[in-house]
């Protein structure tokens, strides 16, 4: 099948769009947060409006609950497929239903859960993170129609914001429902709402919790304070000589690369520091671009610390501290092999001989893009032609464990991670948003990336 022009397709999507806008505002409405419960009616009526939507459009969408690994009910999952010629590749798009909770509605300008429309934005919780990667699956292939030259088949995941337990007996269970040439990812974003990206590489991430102990008591800080530091103390020692002067991680053994497919465009430093909040007299840490330093090399953050509060302490040395530590992993170092390297690190450089035991947690491994891949060159073209600019490349520093463990399972697949984000959206946080403008040349861009893939 000859692709179709891109024009004819912009038409299309153009004609189209107040029906995904009504979408979105239906998605926003249904307040579907996982951390509700996965098991819910909300999360079941989620889990059926979006089957509803895709039956709209051909697929034969269910409604399927998975099973957890421990054996009880896991999330409403969405599954179907539209097959229109079994010698044709195979597409699996993947988005998910579920949102993160709005813990605080007065952080917010307007109603978290009714969909509301300003200056070309529509605001709401799911808005972007994935109600637009739904909107987007739905308006291309209404934007395709009957000329729809692959197969599709559809994965609407239920429990994306709580990490996602089922994913893999799921997917075990429904082999045959997921195997695909390509998948369709549309849970990222773009370079801004003007400049298209693809997701070429995430990082993994492990976390270790560190008990160091110093005495098998506490002792009061007349008596012994100076030969004996706190363990408080000691942690800290810990924690920063793992760093060089210039803020870089200095532990043989964790890894780091160069970004995948090439740095096009750095990080601006100055949009980077206001929208994190960075105060200034703060210097960033690390060496090398901004980009390369938050999308390909190691990161450790202390994201918990046990020890007396500052109200009600008194003059004792605390015998043992306890700390969590989140480690971000290059894309292509294995978890475990970086858990190993910071344990055997943290156990060499236990300040003055105070015990020091690690313990790993969750896992997951990071991910890199085949930028040589015809999919990816296809998503290039598609992006070029929807938005009008020259795409730029672009990895995330988060994780999203579920993309490798695909690449697993399906080894033969190219793996495309899109996504209806830009560095407005505030995904997880109050006032989240989606660019009507850049939803339409994504719903574009995934049209023509089907038709491209279907010649």
């Amino acid at each position: 099948m000859t692709a179709l022009d891109a024009e004819e397709l912009r038409g299309r999507v153009e004609s189209d769009f107040s029906r995904v806008v009504d979408l979105l505002n239906q998605k926003i409405a249904l307040k579907s947060v996982s951390a509700e419960g996965i098991t819910g009616e909300h999360m079941k009526r989620s889990a059926q409006f979006v089957a509803e939507q895709l039956a709209q459009e051909g697929v034969d969408a269910r409604v399927v609950q998975s099973r957890n690994p421990d054996g009880t009910d896991g999330a409403y999952e969405v599954i179907g497929s539209k097959i229109v010629d079994p010698a044709a590749p195979t597409v699996l798009l993947y988005a998910h239903h579920d949102v993160q909770p709005v813990p605080d509605a007065s952080a917010w300008s307007t109603d978290p859960f009714v969909g509301t429309e300003i200056d070309g934005r529509l605001f709401g919780r799911g808005a972007a993170d994935d109600g637009g990667g739904i909107a987007i699956h739905s308006g291309a292939l209404r934007a395709l129609g009957d000329d729809l030259g692959v197969n599709v088949k559809v994965f609407v995941e239920g429990e994306e914001e709580m990490g996602s337990p089922s994913f893999i007996p799921f997917i075990e269970a429904h082999r045959d429902e997921f195997d695909a040439d390509v998948i369709i990812v549309a849970d990222s974003g773009n370079w801004s709402a003007e400049v298209p990206s693809l997701t070429t590489s995430l990082r993994g991430n492990t976390d270790l919790d560190v008990t160091l102990k110093v005495l098998e008591h506490p002792v009061h800080s007349g008596q012994f304070g100076g030969p004996i530091l706190d363990a408080n103390t000691l942690s800290a020692m810990l924690i920063g000589s793992m760093y060089d002067k210039d803020g870089e991680l200095a532990i043989e053994g964790l890894a780091s690369q160069e970004p995948v497919g090439g740095l096009q465009r750095d990080i601006d430093e100055q949009g980077f520091r206001a929208d994190g909040g960075v105060v200034e007299s703060y210097r960033l840490a690390g060496r090398d671009s901004l980009a390369s330093r938050l999308w390909v090399k190691p990161s450790i953050a202390v994201i918990g610390f046990d020890a007396h509060p500052v109200e009600g302490s008194f003059n004792v040395i605390a015998d043992t501290a306890r700390f969590r530590l989140s480690i971000r992993t290059a894309p292509s170092q294995r978890p475990e092999d970086a858990a190993k390297a910071v344990t055997d690190f943290l156990i060499a450089h236990a300040p003055f001989g105070a015990e020091v035991r690690v313990e790993t947690l969750d896992q997951g491994m990071g991910w890199s893009m085949d930028p040589d891949a015809e999919a990816s060159k296809d998503a290039m073209t598609a992006m070029r032609e929807a938005f009008g600019v020259e795409p730029v490349n672009k990895g995330e520093g988060g994780s999203i464990p579920f993309i490798p463990e695909l690449q697993r399972i399906f080894p033969d697949a190219q793996v495309l991670v899109t996504g209806p984000e830009d560095p407005k959206a505030n995904a997880h946080s109050p006032n989240e948003s989606i660019d009507l403008k850049s939803l339409k040349n994504n719903i574009l861009t995934e049209a023509l990336i089907l038709s491209k893939l279907g010649e």
